[in-house]
């Protein structure tokens, strides 16, 4: 039984809404829950293209905030890229979220700011840090294990206060400079394209 009452246990994947492709981690999800029948998987599949259906797979490329955060509560475990706000509200509702980072050497990202950031915060044991699908299932099912033993609201509430703000704004300001520099790239080639 999951830590949510129901009968299957529930994962859910998020890999946030860059517009970089992350067919890695979208992959092994797909590969995991084909392997693992008895779990219901939502994946938010961003602008990675969609896997191949699977029974038990539930794949959408972006849901509305409401529904995130049902599917945060309501999950055994929760997979994220290394981004700020998808990590913080895994772990504020009761979390210890799994965290693949986008790695710009798949060109996944523009630089490396997830893999540091997701690498400090699995140095402090605020998430568990997996670098291949291999280890993916033993994160997965030790963080549903955490999940049951700690009642969600005790955890959600835990999990929020374990985190510090200066954590938070950190990810804040390297999300904030690579939209900055996003822009000023598109700035600088819809100028160009005009010359």
């Amino acid at each position: 039984m999951s830590a949510t009452g129901d009968a299957r246990p529930r994962l859910f994947v998020s890999v946030g809404t860059d517009h970089h492709p992350f067919d890695r981690l979208v992959g092994w999800v797909a590969d995991w829950a084909r392997a693992n029948p008895d779990w219901d998987v939502a994946l938010q599949h961003g602008r990675t293209a969609a896997p191949a259906a699977a029974p038990n797979l539930e794949a959408f490329a972006f849901c509305d905030h409401a529904r995130l955060q049902d599917l945060f509560s309501g999950s055994d475990a929760v997979v994220s890229h290394g981004g700020p706000a998808t990590i913080t509200e895994a772990r504020r509702t009761g979390h210890v979220p799994v965290v693949v980072p986008r790695d710009p050497a798949h060109g996944e990202h523009v630089d490396g700011h997830q893999v540091l950031f997701a690498g400090r915060l699995a140095d402090a044991g605020l998430v568990t840090l997996v670098a291949s699908a291999a280890a993916l299932d033993e994160a997965v099912r030790a963080a549903a294990e955490q999940r049951r033993a700690v009642p969600a609201p005790v955890a959600g509430r835990a999990a929020a206060q374990a985190v510090p703000p200066g954590v938070h704004r950190v990810g804040q300001v390297a999300e904030a400079l690579v939209a900055e520099a996003r822009s000023s790239r598109r700035a600088r080639a819809g100028r160009s394209r005009r010359r």
